[in-house]
């Protein structure tokens, strides 16, 4: 398979971040995958994957080790050309009630998080005049959810910051658009009372959830697409909509 250049995926130990990255893997691309806690998960990703790939731990919220994440990456297959902000927690709670720490740190690693990683890898793909930024992003950053405040605004900021960060660089041929997927039964969403999700699944045209497999299929489209930046590619089953 020839060599198509490095991706970075973050949370890629989850199951939407591995599917982004088997995408990338087929397309022939070196993988960076990232990981926060769960670096079996990770380490099992790397081994089914075809191309040469090395695992990165770091906290996304925290500027120093994702500094350290880039250059470690950079050292050891070369510039990343394609990155996949796929990293994310969830802290529910309505805002009333919610402890401003909670608050705070889903905005660090959602937004702030988004930010970090693309501010380290964005020089390179401007330098090489060509690269691609996909934010993961979610229905509730544009809808709203209850119990969701911290979460729906985060997600919303790296819209607005996808959109902006576009225009900043659409000249050198990198594209940014942001990937926003409906509700998925993965680790993210554990927890999630059964009522709720029925209701998801209710509210969704399709009458089902979205797997992380047909959410990636826009990984493929937005990194060949050079005609596709600052948009929000919406695969919820219609959940946006309802």
């Amino acid at each position: 398979m020839s060599d198509t250049g490095v991706a970075l995926v973050t949370g890629a130990s989850g199951a939407l971040g591995a599917a982004c990255a088997k995408v990338l893997d087929a397309k022939g691309y070196r993988l960076a995958l990232h990981y926060t806690r769960n670096e079996d998960a990770a380490r099992k990703l790397a081994a089914e994957l075809t191309n040469e790939s090395v695992v990165v731990g770091a906290d996304i919220g925290d500027w120093t080790e994702v500094s350290a994440l880039a250059e470690r990456v950079a050292a050891d297959l070369g510039a990343v050309s394609v990155l996949v902000n796929s990293g994310a927690i969830r802290r529910d709670g309505l805002m009333a009630t919610q402890s401003v720490a909670d608050w705070a740190a889903t905005i660090q690693v959602n937004l702030i998080g988004a930010f970090h990683v693309s501010r380290a890898v964005l020089p390179a793909m401007l330098r090489a005049r060509w690269g691609r930024i996909i934010n993961v992003v979610s229905p509730a950053g544009l809808i709203g959810s209850a119990g969701q405040t911290a979460y729906s605004a985060a997600k919303a900021g790296v819209m607005g910051m996808t959109r902006s960060l576009a225009l900043e660089c659409g000249r050198r041929k990198v594209t940014v658009n942001a990937l926003s997927p409906g509700f998925m039964l993965t680790d993210l969403t554990e927890g999630v009372p059964d009522e709720v999700r029925a209701s998801f699944a209710d509210r969704t045209p399709i009458r089902r959830f979205v797997t992380p497999d047909e959410v990636a299929r826009g990984v493929e489209l937005l990194v060949d697409s050079a005609g596709i930046t600052g948009q929000v590619l919406s695969i919820d089953g219609g959940l946006s909509i309802s």
